[in-house]
């Protein structure tokens, strides 16, 4: 069972590992973020943190005590919003924090901690509202699997940790540990916050430290979530699944099969003919965020996968060969790399809402 927060005292554990990140930018002035250390070299923020100005490849860190240190980026990853940054001492209060193995249900007790606008060493508290989501980026994409929080996440807290207590089956446990559940990003709305979740980070992370990138399996096509008009559309027994309306180059293997043509249900143009994507890798499949988190945290690049369809709505298996997903398009020149953008017409799963 998860235990009740001792809000002070997670406070008091987990700031010192909870870094303010400024990096200069274009124009005077500085932009700024969070971070949270996660190995003795390493801290975790956002790439939007560590991309937003020209000479970003190097970064001042600020420490809980005071101290500063100078931090070099070493990996970003724009499609999950991730980046790590290696520092060459910690203070000696410092202990790296714990990800998550798991993602958080929802209705466990969080905080989230961090810099927001300014204000060094902040906390809020809720709890996590959500899970699975899908939440667009300004580039053109959206980022899967991420953790909705009522915890306030305000602009400063993006790259900060969401927090909570591991799970134990003794809820008296004197000495809890804490873990931290989600990668601060974003918020929404008034008491909707988003979080990068611990699979992804577990998944993504390494990846950065080790190679400086991830690279990022490729399905190449545009679906579409198998609601009951998609259903009723393409003369399907039940909405479940995702509907490919298109498919690109760049996959090898059995070819997927995209809609044919449109038809027109309660006033509505749906795609039709294409095949139903509802299983991968002996996974069930029931909307475009499960395509993603399964495409993102379990399969790679050149991996032979088998992807269960409906075709013509009978049962089909297809065996593939995943393609890499490019990166996105330079705004323009710089150092290096961290300015990156584009706008993909998929997802490697592209997503096309209907209703």
């Amino acid at each position: 069972m998860t235990a009740h927060i001792d809000l002070e005292r997670l406070y008091r554990e987990v700031i010192p590992s909870v870094v303010s990140i400024y990096v200069s930018r274009d124009g005077p002035g500085m932009g700024s973020g969070s971070g949270f250390v996660t190995d003795g070299n390493h801290v975790v923020t956002n790439q939007h943190v560590v991309g937003s100005g020209e000479n970003a490849d190097d970064v001042e860190i600020r420490f809980s005590d005071g101290s500063w240190r100078t931090g070099r980026v070493v990996g970003t990853d724009v499609y999950t919003d991730l980046a790590v940054v290696s520092v060459p001492t910690l203070p000696e209060t410092v202990d790296p924090l714990r990800i998550a193995s798991e993602n958080p249900r929802p209705g466990r007790q969080v905080a989230a901690l961090g810099n927001p606008l300014g204000l060094d060493g902040s906390i809020t508290t809720g709890i996590v509202s959500g899970a699975s989501r899908s939440m667009p980026t300004s580039n053109g994409f959206a980022i899967p699997d991420v953790v909705q929080t009522d915890a306030a996440i305000n602009p400063g807290n993006s790259g900060g940790p969401l927090v909570g207590v591991v799970d134990s089956d003794d809820e008296t446990d004197p000495d809890p540990a804490y873990e931290v559940v989600g990668v601060n990003r974003a918020r929404q709305g008034d008491g909707i916050g988003f979080a990068v979740s611990p699979a992804i980070v577990n998944r993504v992370v390494p990846a950065l430290v080790e190679d400086g990138e991830y690279r990022h399996s490729y399905l190449r096509t545009r679906t579409l979530d198998v609601t009951p008009t998609v259903a009723e559309a393409n003369e399907l027994d039940h909405p479940r699944g995702v509907l490919v309306v298109d498919v690109g180059e760049g996959v090898e293997g059995d070819d997927l099969r995209g809609s044919r043509y449109t038809r027109t249900v309660r006033g509505r143009e749906i795609p039709v003919g294409g095949d139903v994507i509802v299983g991968i890798g002996g996974q069930e499949v029931h909307t475009h965020e499960e395509l993603m988190r399964i495409l993102i945290t379990e399969t790679s690049p050149g991996e032979p996968v088998e992807i269960d369809v409906l075709r013509d709505g009978a049962p089909a298996t297809l065996s593939l060969v995943l393609g890499e997903r490019p990166q996105p398009k330079r705004r323009r020149s710089r150092r290096g790399r961290n300015r990156r953008n584009g706008r993909n017409r998929d997802d490697g799963g592209g997503r096309i809402p209907i209703d």
